[in-house]
């Protein structure tokens, strides 16, 4: 495979990985009618972990202590993660919910400050203070109050961006798709013992909604996982990131065509903010210098 070949199929993957993560924002809100989310969680996460399993058949050896308590503490984050946000599109719109998301990758060089004592620079701070803005646009009503959705949906931006810096910290000599697996499994476990002492086991599940588990399993999770490691391969991590982020504008007019939202001018001008804040830290606007030369 020749090298523009393999670029343009990286992008591809990532724009791929992109789009099947924000379909899966209107997916979760329909599953939501039947399946209490802790439930669809252990679906998913479960399921996930067992589609890696044989992948991992030959590296299982590897696993020692640091594998299990990086890669447990991985899917700690990521359960939390995912049951915050479930739980705020539960009582907020899927294209909300999806741009909310996002403020994660904003909060990763604070995080990151705590533990590594470098400072977030300029282009961090202002990616910051745009973000706050856009929050404002897409959450706050008249009375300046915040909605219960739109607030879960912030915390489990945290805990995505407290799951980045925790898997930077356990990835390091080790390998990754084993690490994964742990992650996944650690997560499926954590969320069933949660399913079985906080919500009703689901009287009846749909057709649809076994579908819908199969497409956020196997296509959202599993499968959007290895896009993304196959396209960060050939692409550059600046590009890697603005495609990634393409996951809230999909999940934007997946809500809008498949879900029904209206998007309002003030909605919009907040989207607009929190995906330009995402841009200006993850890239800290390098395609621009590349332009001037």
């Amino acid at each position: 495979m020749n090298d523009k070949k393999s670029r343009n199929l990286g992008r591809l993957g990532l724009f791929s990985a992109a789009f099947f993560w924000g379909v899966a924002f209107v997916v979760m809100k329909n599953l939501l009618t039947n399946i209490p989310t802790l439930y669809i969680l252990t679906v998913r996460f479960c399921g996930s972990a067992l589609i890696l399993l044989p992948v991992c058949a030959g590296k299982l050896k590897k696993i020692d202590k640091k594998y299990l308590i990086g890669g447990s503490l991985m899917g700690i984050t990521l359960m939390l993660a995912y049951a915050f946000q479930t739980y705020g599109l539960n009582l907020t719109t899927p294209g909300k919910n999806a741009f909310l998301t996002c403020v994660y990758c904003v909060m990763v060089p604070f995080l990151f400050w705590g533990f590594t004592k470098n400072k977030p620079d300029k282009f961090n701070v202002a990616a910051a203070v745009i973000c706050i803005i856009g929050i404002g646009f897409i959450s706050l009503d008249n009375n300046l109050s915040i909605a219960s959705g739109d607030f879960l949906t912030i915390i489990c931006g945290f805990f995505f961006a407290l799951n980045i810096v925790v898997t930077a910290r356990a990835v390091p000599d080790r390998d990754p798709v084993v690490l994964v697996m742990i992650q996944f499994a650690s997560a499926g476990v954590v969320s069933i013992i949660c399913a079985a002492i906080l919500e009703p086991f689901p009287a009846t599940i749909a057709a649809a909604d076994i579908w819908g588990l199969i497409f956020l399993t196997v296509v959202c999770t599993a499968g959007c996982l290895f896009l993304q490691v196959f396209g960060q391969k050939y692409t550059p991590p600046s590009e890697t990131a603005v495609i990634i982020s393409m996951e809230s504008p999909f999940g934007a007019l997946a809500s809008v065509l498949l879900y029904g939202e209206v998007l309002t001018f003030k909605l919009i001008v907040g989207f607009i903010l929190t995906f330009a804040a995402v841009i200006i830290s993850e890239t800290k606007l390098k395609f621009r210098q590349k332009n001037k030369t």
